[in-house]
Formats: C-alpha cells, sequence, structure tokens
C-alpha cells in the first residue's frame, strides 16, 4: 500500500476495540453543547454516519473527537432544538459550530487545517480530481441501489450500471486495491453503502454484487482488513433485519427515499 495510507490500517496491528458510549434516547440528558469538547453525533447502525466515524478512527482521532450516539428509534428532542435542526446523523461539533451531511464532513475530518492524522486524499492532481467525481456520484449510487429494495423490485438495468461503474472506476489506478490504489476518503463514501447492499442483495434479492466483479471483490476483501473501517462495522444479521424492518421508513436519514 502506498505511503499515504501509513497509520492505521491493513498493515498496523489489530487495535483495541473503542468502548462504545450507550446511545441516548428521549429521556437522555443532552451533552453540554458548545462547552469546547468536538464531539461526533452519530448512530451506530447508519452507514452515512457510520462514514464519519471512520474517518475519525483512521486519522487516529479517538482521544480528539468524542462519539455521542443517538438512538434514531427514540430520539430526544434536544438533538434537534440545540445541536443539529435538520435532525439527522451525521453532525459534528467543532469549534462552537455544528456542521452535517456526512460526504462533507469527511472532508472536513480529514483537512489538515482542522485535525492531525494520516491524509486520505493524495498529492497527485489526477487521482484527486477523480476522487471528487467519484464522491460526487456517492449519492446517486446509493439511490440507484436503493430504489429497488424501497420499492420491493427486482435488480434492475440501473442497479447493474452502477455496480459496473465501480467495477471500472476501481481498475482505472493499478498501485493498490482501492480506488485511488491507496486508502482514500472515496473508498469511505462507498464502503459503508457496500457493506449494506452485499448483504441486502445476497438475502433479499439472491444476488451477489461481488460476482463477476473481481476488482469489487477484492475492495471488499481489502476493506475488510481496515481496522479503522471494521471497528465500525455492525453484524450482518442486525443490518439484515433492520433493513427488514425499516427499508419503507427514511425520516431518519438513514435509509434513502
Amino acid at each position: 500500500m502506498a505511503a499515504a495510507a501509513a497509520g492505521p490500517g491493513p498493515a498496523s496491528a489489530p487495535a483495541a476495540k473503542e468502548a462504545l458510549p450507550p446511545a441516548l434516547g428521549s429521556t437522555s440528558q443532552p451533552p453540554p453543547v458548545f462547552d469546547g469538547t468536538t464531539r461526533l453525533y452519530t448512530c451506530y447502525f447508519c452507514p452515512f454516519a457510520q462514514r464519519a466515524w471512520v474517518t475519525r478512527n483512521f486519522k487516529g482521532l479517538q482521544d480528539k473527537i468524542e462519539l455521542v450516539a443517538i438512538d434514531l428509534e427514540d430520539k430526544p428532542a434536544w438533538y434537534k432544538e440545540k445541536v443539529y435542526p435538520q435532525g439527522t446523523v451525521p453532525s459534528l461539533e467543532h469549534n462552537n459550530e455544528i456542521r452535517g451531511e456526512s460526504l462533507d464532513l469527511i472532508r472536513y475530518i480529514n483537512s489538515n487545517s482542522n485535525f492531525d492524522g494520516p491524509a486520505l486524499l493524495p498529492e497527485d492532481a489526477a487521482k484527486r480530481q477523480f476522487a471528487d467525481e467519484l464522491i460526487a456520484y456517492a449519492d446517486a449510487f446509493t439511490k440507484a441501489l436503493y430504489s429497488p429494495l424501497m420499492a420491493h423490485a427486482d435488480v434492475s438495468d440501473e442497479v447493474v450500471a452502477a455496480l459496473d461503474k465501480l467495477e471500472a472506476a476501481l481498475s482505472k489506478f493499478n498501485d493498490g486495491p482501492f480506488f485511488l490504489g491507496q486508502f482514500s476518503l472515496a473508498d469511505i463514501a462507498y464502503v459503508t453503502i457496500l457493506e449494506r447492499l452485499q448483504i441486502y442483495y445476497s438475502h433479499l434479492r439472491n444476488y451477489d454484487i461481488a460476482k463477476g466483479r473481481p476488482n469489487l471483490e477484492k475492495f471488499i476483501e481489502e476493506m475488510n482488513k481496515i481496522d479503522a473501517y471494521t471497528q465500525t462495522k455492525n453484524d450482518p444479521l442486525f443490518l439484515l433485519d433492520l433493513a427488514k424492518n425499516h427499508l419503507k421508513v427514511s425520516d431518519d436519514g438513514c435509509f434513502p427515499e
């Protein structure tokens, strides 16, 4: 793996798993907001919040960014009233400001002007441009793959085309198994979505998203060697049960419409 992926990653020894705080529900008291503490408001099973969580972990910021888990099924009123008016996760409390939107937050957390830690974007201009393109496409990819699940429809041509697009993207650079060769924000933008889609499509549509896509299969294999990511993963059967119960529910921001 390239030098940009130094630090927590495939070559590093497994880190001790972080003790996670319990999720806060409607009867929980809020943390002392704007007291100078940097907090990542998250939900342990939300793929979008997981993006910011993985970024925090890879940067080695566990002692700099405190996790505050929100129970999305029993959401505390204070979260929307006092923290983040949109009421969704993730959001980040930093420097007396609250920021949201997962794809924006992973860039913010990665910025050297905000936090220390290994860079998750390379210096190479062509790779940075491709990263921008991939991150910009992530929402469209997510919608394309979730739509048949939400509609209880079969695997569509749009699903196949979106997966084939990722397969092709993974062949653009040959210096590693990830989108830019080395591990980057582009991978974080997709891996938490793919984690769920692989389970959902296998069990609910009898469709293997990696079959016939060797680059995607290798990508998933290599991602599962990165502690910063694997320590954020949920049990697959838990995610499957969650999907069966919630695929039509989108008001918590973690199941796309």
